[in-house]
């Protein structure tokens, strides 16, 4: 009888290895963490933005001390801990097993990834700090720094050729990287020293530029989220949009 009770509760009750409850929590934390982030990130831009236009001059210390700053605070650190879990189990379970299987190298796979996609921040970054253009030439410049990068992932990746995880991650990812480096490369400390001389009674003669920057940092990130998440779920689903691309 006893032995019978033993097979039946085998049969309903699974078993979860380290790794799979490894997996469930890092899946689990980086899901919440990218909700909060992509969903500071859409308040900003579709609420916060048009909501700051008619705040009077009087209002703007109260509304920065109690809704923008704490957002902010919530929205660069959602973001830093989306990215970390995310590269953390990207590499941990695709990209080194691919490469353990297939002789590729893991370090070569994400040593390209970095170099790409911070190579794109960078270029987008010089843009906006140095340039200060429209927002339709730097949607364009944008979108074809973020096809190039994703190009030359997918084609040079040492590891994980055929391994959609690896490609699709390798390019939603990497467009979070880029956005990640907004956040804290420009969003943030703009934001932070507009907000400072408000808060001090003596505003920035640079307040206007340091938002224009900021807004246009932001903004990008809006419109990349979008084919971020699509490279995410890509990963699972659609391949077909990475394996043609090959």
């Amino acid at each position: 009888m006893h032995d019978l009770v033993s097979a039946a509760a085998s049969l309903v009750t699974p078993t979860i290895t380290g790794s799979e409850a490894t997996q469930l929590i890092l899946r689990w934390f980086h899901f919440l963490a990218g909700i909060l982030w992509v969903g500071l990130l859409y308040f900003f831009n579709l609420v916060n933005v048009p909501f700051m236009k008619q705040v009077d001059a009087a209002a703007k210390p109260k509304v920065f001390q109690n809704l923008t700053l704490p957002a902010l605070n919530w929205f660069r650190w959602s973001a830093l801990v989306t990215v970390l879990i995310g590269l953390d189990y990207w590499g941990q379970f695709y990209v080194a097993p691919d490469a353990q299987r297939d002789g590729g190298s893991a370090g070569a796979t994400i040593g390209l990834f970095f170099l790409v996609w911070l190579a794109v921040w960078f270029v987008l970054f010089m843009v906006v700090k140095k340039a200060s253009p429209s927002g339709y030439l730097l949607g364009a410049i944008a979108t074809v720094l973020v096809y190039a990068a994703g190009w030359v992932f997918v084609h040079y990746a040492s590891a994980g050729k055929d391994d959609i995880h690896v490609l699709a991650i390798g390019v939603g990812g990497g467009m979070g990287i880029v956005m990640l480096f907004n956040v804290w490369g420009v969003i943030w400390p703009n934001n932070k020293k507009i907000i400072r001389g408000v808060l001090a009674g003596t505003p920035r003669d640079d307040a206007a530029t340091l938002a224009r920057q900021a807004f246009l940092a932001s903004r990008t990130n809006f419109f990349l989220s979008v084919p971020l998440l699509f490279y995410m779920a890509a990963s699972s689903h659609f391949s077909s949009t990475v394996i043609f691309g090959k």
